[in-house]
């Protein structure tokens, strides 16, 4: 078991440099792709969902990090359902693209704050302190 300042030591999301890169760079790339057209903006969200959940997933076995256990396929998942969308295979309605920016920013953010105050910062330093 990781100690809490191991952890932190490998976490890409204490590290400005490894958070731009992870998330920040398919961060822009989720609101360009607001700019789009549907097609052009199908691709850019389903490839910024999958660089932000791979991010997560790695960031998770790398240091432990609570929330990315959880964000990490939740992107995933959205980037399926970005490809559904923007493919006319699954309809969400006249609103389907709001419907999946809101659940990307609301859900992502949801999901960070509630796993992170549920269970501490670290899920592999458990045993120390709160974080």
């Amino acid at each position: 078991m990781m100690s809490a300042e191991s952890c932190q030591s490998k976490d890409w999301v204490s590290d400005p440099r490894s958070y731009v890169i992870a998330w920040g760079i398919p961060g822009m790339m989720l609101l360009v792709g607001m700019f789009v057209d549907p097609l052009m903006r199908t691709v850019m969200w389903a490839g910024a969902l999958v660089w932000k959940g791979a991010a997560c997933v790695a960031n998770a076995a790398r240091c432990g990090r609570t929330h990315c256990y959880f964000t990490g396929p939740y992107f995933l998942l959205l980037a399926v359902a970005t490809v559904l969308h923007g493919f006319q295979i699954v309809g969400l309605g006249p609103n389907g693209w709001m419907w999946l920016g809101l659940a990307i920013i609301a859900g992502g953010g949801f999901i960070w704050l509630a796993t992170e105050k549920a269970w501490g910062k670290f899920l592999s330093a458990k045993s120390s302190p709160r974080n």
